[in-house]
Formats: structure tokens, C-alpha cells, sequence
């Protein structure tokens, strides 16, 4: 059984290698083995993580079993957007999807942002079975941006919005 936990200095090496090995399985397909390994090398560094985990008003888990680590996720307020939480990341190994995980993991950060009104991400259009889960937890399609991740990764996503009940 796997619980949701804050994620700490020490999960940092296991969450990059989750991110690797996640990125890869879903996106070499659309994007190219090369531009994986680019955009792993540059968002999923060690820095970049620990970067993530000192974030103020931000929240980084883990799905841990006490053996390993089968997901990861990171939600922080917008700086570009009022009362508007961005979940940046949320990944479950492949070996471990479909088994609730990413559910956890979801309503956890959910739940982390009591001043929020809505929660926003970008997902890649193809990727259908990310779409059906954001779908299935109430988020609706609000637009499009050329350059997801950051403002040169020519990389088009779909931007996805759910507003938060409290």
C-alpha cells in the first residue's frame, strides 16, 4: 500500500529516476528519445527538484510504500494568476497506474491550497489517458499554449481548469 507524503531531501535521486523512466514511457512516442532526454536533463535535474521541494507556497509529494517511490507530484500558486493553484507535475510509474495512485496524489495536493479557487495544468493533446483522468476529476479544457513547461519548449499543450469547492 502506498500513502502520500510530503517529499524531502533524501526522495530526490528516486524522483528523478520515477520522472525518467515516466517521461520516457509517455512521451518518446510524441516527442522523440533526444527530446526526452533534453527535457528531462533540464526540468527533472536534481537542482531543479530541490528547487521545487524549497518552492514557498508550493506542495511536492510522493506515493511511498516504504520500499519505493510509484509517484510524484508538485502543485504551487500561480505568481501570473489570482487565487489559482498550477499543478506543475503529477506522475505514476507505469507499473503502477490504474491503481489509484495519481488519485491520492491528486486529492492531496487538492487540498494543500485552502486560498485557491481553481487549479490549472497543461497536458500534452495526444496523451489520452492523461486527459480521461484530469477529465474525470473535473477539469475542462480553457485553452492552448505553444510552449509548455517553460516559454521555449515549442512543446503545444492543452491548458485544462477546475474550480476548487470549499
Amino acid at each position: 500500500m502506498f500513502f502520500v507524503r510530503t517529499a524531502g531531501e533524501r526522495d530526490l535521486e528516486k524522483v528523478r529516476a520515477l520522472l525518467v523512466a515516466t517521461w520516457h514511457a509517455t512521451y518518446d512516442s510524441y516527442y522523440g528519445i533526444g527530446k526526452v532526454d533534453e527535457l528531462t536533463a533540464k526540468w527533472h535535474s536534481l537542482d531543479a527538484l530541490r528547487a521545487r521541494l524549497q518552492r514557498k507556497n508550493a506542495e511536492f509529494v510522493v506515493a511511498d510504500n516504504g520500499k519505493e517511490i510509484a509517484g510524484m507530484g508538485f502543485a504551487a500558486m500561480s505568481d501570473m494568476f489570482p487565487k489559482t493553484v498550477i499543478l506543475h507535475q503529477l506522475y505514476v510509474l507505469p507499473k503502477f497506474q490504474r491503481q489509484g495512485i495519481g488519485r491520492d496524489m491528486f486529492a492531496e495536493l487538492e487540498t494543500c491550497f485552502p486560498d485557491a479557487e481553481r487549479m490549472r495544468l497543461e497536458v500534452e493533446p495526444e496523451n489520452l489517458r492523461a486527459r480521461a483522468f484530469y477529465h474525470a476529476h473535473g477539469f475542462s479544457e480553457v485553452g492552448t499554449t505553444p510552449n509548455c513547461g517553460d516559454e521555449q519548449s515549442g512543446i503545444p499543450a492543452l491548458i485544462l481548469e477546475k474550480h476548487l469547492i470549499r
